[in-house]
């Protein structure tokens, strides 16, 4: 088992190359943030989508703008407004009638990074519409379904104020990303830096210095990093503790959740742990990456009751309680 670890390990070094030019790229741009920047990096390494939540101005759309500049790679905005359509978003299909067919218009989400600038201002059925393509990686126009091109990654905007005019994400939809992300405000040191970069009359130019070969070489290796059965079992019973809290000496929160955080939590804790160690650069994932990413993946997929709202506990705070309970192998 150490042979393949020190395989694994070897394999880390080896692929992990470009993260360092790829944070290098875009801390020329991105002041601080920088829980954003290695979260965005854990979601690129382990294929998973992000949802961003942050008051206006904290650089959540400019830091999606400088991962894609700084990848070799496909890269669409799309601002989420009342009135867009299904179609505005997937394609559609257009009749020709100097040919006398029908031919399909490919829409912006066939692209590989695609920014879903404040998602929550489009209604329920263009939300629909990205959910087999987050999931499936596929899309279907009239009667053709199209293959995603890889690497695909859906980063998507929110604002937690002004909820005039915004739709509630479905919780179908919100299960699909991987992590919701708290975005925060700046320190004094980091906003002073951050005035002296953007009054100058001119941004850094990225050079896009990583090929999407390099992305998918080492997705394969964040796949193979080595999970000790204990931690198996740790994520499970963090999952399971939103779910039968009373079994794992939780009891006092059975009266919070009305709904614990479904199967894709376990797989997700999995690779995004894995994906974490290997930023890291690790062959194995230990609790800390487990803890260091459980918020992350856990906050928006547990659903609080009234009296938790009546208490004033929030998602965080429940999944704090149980990362203190649970006994860490």
């Amino acid at each position: 088992m150490d042979l393949d670890i020190q395989k694994i390990q070897d394999e880390v070094e080896e692929k992990s190359k470009f993260i360092e030019n790829l944070t290098t790229e875009m801390n020329r741009v991105i002041v601080g943030q920088k829980y954003m920047l290695e979260r965005l990096m854990v979601g690129l390494l382990a294929d998973g989508h992000i949802l961003l939540e942050g008051v206006p101005g904290l650089a959540k759309t400019l830091a999606v703008k400088t991962l894609a500049s700084s990848i070799k790679a496909d890269f669409h905005r799309i601002q989420f407004t009342p009135d867009l359509l299904p179609a505005d978003l997937i394609g559609t299909v257009i009749y020709n009638p100097q040919k006398a067919d029908f031919s399909v218009k490919k829409g912006p989400i066939f692209s590989n990074i695609i920014l879903a600038d404040e998602i929550n201002r489009a209604p329920a059925k263009v939300q629909s519409a990205l959910l087999e393509a987050m999931q499936e990686r596929q899309v279907t126009i009239g009667d053709e379904t199209f293959k995603l091109d890889e690497p695909f990654l859906v980063l998507a905007t929110q604002n937690p104020i002004e909820q005039e005019g915004t739709y509630p994400l479905p919780e179908a939809q919100i299960d699909r990303f991987m992590f919701k992300l708290k975005v925060t405000y700046p320190t004094h040191e980091e906003e002073r830096m951050i005035m002296d970069r953007m009054t100058v009359g001119h941004m850094p130019e990225l050079s896009a210095t990583v090929d999407p070969k390099d992305i998918l070489d080492a997705r394969r290796v964040v796949t193979s990093i080595y999970v000790d059965e204990k931690v198996k079992d740790y994520i499970l019973n963090i999952v399971f503790a939103t779910r039968e809290p009373e079994k794992y000496g939780l009891g006092e929160l059975s009266d919070f959740i009305t709904y614990g955080a479904s199967p894709r939590a376990t797989i997700f804790l999995n690779l995004a742990a894995k994906a974490h160690a290997f930023l890291k650069g690790r062959g194995y994932i230990t609790p800390e990456d487990v803890k260091a990413i459980g918020h992350d993946v856990l906050r928006h997929r547990i659903l609080v009751s009234y009296e938790a709202e009546a208490e004033e506990m929030t998602q965080d705070d429940i999944v704090t309680k149980i990362f203190d309970t649970i006994e860490v192998p």
